[in-house]
């Protein structure tokens, strides 16, 4: 079994820990406004989400995607190497910026549908909310 190693950030703490928790404010005041925020501002909260979980899980055996701002792998266990990997979570922005500060609860999410997690290792309600602004 594989435990990967730790991501190279991309986004720097700070500033992404700006961006997220800009768009937590502004959704928990009015979702339209956080829709209204730069692009760049929710690409870098999405983006620096993304690396904090692969950080505080790090591994190979999940593929988280949020289109069309990034993918990470994190949570230890057996690598993919080709194809679909085993172990899919897929949702849009905004859930997934809400599941990371804990605007949504994971079970919630997925019961909507709107996370879609296949494989036995893609629960990730153990590692959300990854901040509360």
């Amino acid at each position: 079994m594989t435990t990967g190693s730790v991501p190279k950030r991309r986004v720097p703490v700070v500033e992404g820990h700006a961006a997220l928790t800009a768009w937590a404010r502004a959704h928990a005041e009015d979702p339209a406004a956080a829709a209204a925020l730069p692009r760049s501002t929710r690409a870098t909260a999405v983006r620096f989400a993304l690396e904090e979980l692969a950080t505080r899980a790090p591994g190979n055996s999940v593929e988280v995607r949020v289109p069309p701002f990034g993918v990470a792998q994190c949570i230890p266990g057996p690598r993919h190497t080709r194809g679909t990997p085993p172990n899919v979570v897929e949702t849009d922005p905004v859930t997934w910026l809400s599941l990371a500060t804990g605007l949504t609860r994971w079970n919630d999410a997925v019961a909507s549908g709107a996370v879609r997690a296949s494989g036995v290792r893609a629960d990730l309600a153990g590692h959300l909310p990854l901040v509360r602004p």
